[in-house]
């Protein structure tokens, strides 16, 4: 929005000429979701906590320490990263871009999801809330309607192609199939970071990291120079999507902060389910998603190990881990709460560093 409010008047005022500049916008969006997330944070703590006299319902088969550690934290804080990187994307990007849209549309569909998710929990005081099936069919058409749109958006070439890593400039032509798989895409990321949201601190910084990798990635994609030099497909209008990575970073420092241990909130449903789509919806319009793959490696592994788990029990009657996802396994074995999340963390660092290598190594 103050693209179009101030950039107009860059001639009577012309210190005004700087929000024409992607960089600048961007860090505009990190600093506003920030402070945004800072006013808001105490306020809807507030309100949570009288909407949820017991708080989050704990897992009964889960950690033990987690029914005296946890118990009574609200939940939903998803809230305040969505109201925080709205703020902040608003604000900062170019509103004619279409791309905007299309994220903005899967992160709050998505979020709408897991805030009936949540509600559902919260009011039964029970794990339970939408049917998983029901809930799986609504993400599938919210990133059905997202990846249509996508493809209308992107130039001809580009619509319907599926991006390697480490190949120059290609495209595996998938025609119709390409909507099925950017769903695919979409809803995996989305829940591969709620399966994640376990520990204090544990998928806001991954989420973070990824965006903050993207957001790279976005600017570099949508500079017809920097695309051509890197030899990675370049997508008109793409970059703009830096401005939407870094309010997710900026929301997602702003939770951090009431959400480092002990926390104050957990992000629900509403949090995970949208922040991982908000990845997901990048990846797909940036001609990235396999890279996601790398980025997002831990979530990759969390997920795998709870596939692993359900599998090998089901089959042989035995558990590969002793709990899952992966970090519960951890636990487990003894390992404390914040030596799981830092690792997990320093995790995330080097695989978002192994994919972004990926825009080099053609």
């Amino acid at each position: 929005m103050l693209l179009h409010v101030l950039f107009p008047l860059a001639d009577s005022f012309p210190p005004f000429n700087v929000i024409q500049y992607l960089t600048f916008r961007t860090g505009g969006a990190v600093l506003t979701a920030l402070i945004m997330s800072f006013f808001m944070g105490p306020m809807i703590i507030s309100w949570l906590k009288s909407k949820q006299v017991n708080g989050q319902p704990i897992r009964d088969d889960g950690p033990a320490g987690h029914l005296l550690t946890k118990q009574g934290t609200p939940t939903m804080g998803g809230v305040l990263l969505l109201l925080s990187l709205g703020t902040g994307t608003l604000l900062w990007a170019d509103l004619t871009n279409r791309y905007v849209w299309a994220t903005l549309l899967v992160t709050f569909g998505f979020g709408l999801i897991g805030f009936i998710d949540d509600y559902l929990k919260v009011t039964r005081a029970s794990q339970h809330g939408l049917p998983g099936a029901i809930k799986l069919v609504v993400e599938i058409v919210v990133a059905a309607i997202t990846a249509w749109w996508i493809t209308g958006i992107s130039p001809a070439d580009l619509s319907t192609g599926f991006a390697v890593p480490f190949v120059k400039d290609y495209l595996i032509p998938l025609g119709i199939f390409f909507v099925p798989v950017a769903v695919f895409v979409m809803v995996g990321a989305s829940n591969a970071v709620n399966l994640t949201d376990g520990l204090d601190g544990l998928a806001i910084v991954p989420v973070m990291i990824a965006a903050s990798s993207f957001a790279l990635i976005a600017y570099l994609a949508g500079n017809t120079l920097f695309a051509g030099y890197l030899q990675i497909n370049f997508v008109p209008g793409s970059g703009e999507l830096a401005v939407f990575c870094g309010a997710i970073v900026g929301a997602g420092l702003g939770f951090l902060w009431f959400n480092a241990p002990p926390a104050m909130l957990f992000m629900g449903d509403t949090g995970s389910l949208s922040m991982g789509a908000a990845l997901g919806s990048v990846a797909v319009v940036t001609k990235h998603e396999l890279v996601l793959a790398i980025i997002g490696g831990l979530f990759v592994l969390e997920t795998v190990s709870v596939i692993v788990q359900v599998v090998s029990f089901r089959l042989t009657g035995t558990r590969v881990f002793r709990m899952a996802p992966l970090h519960h396994h951890y636990e487990q074995k003894g390992w404390q709460e914040a030596t799981i999340v830092i690792r997990f963390w320093i995790i995330a660092v080097v695989l978002a560093l192994i994919g972004l290598s990926t825009l080099k190594l053609r």
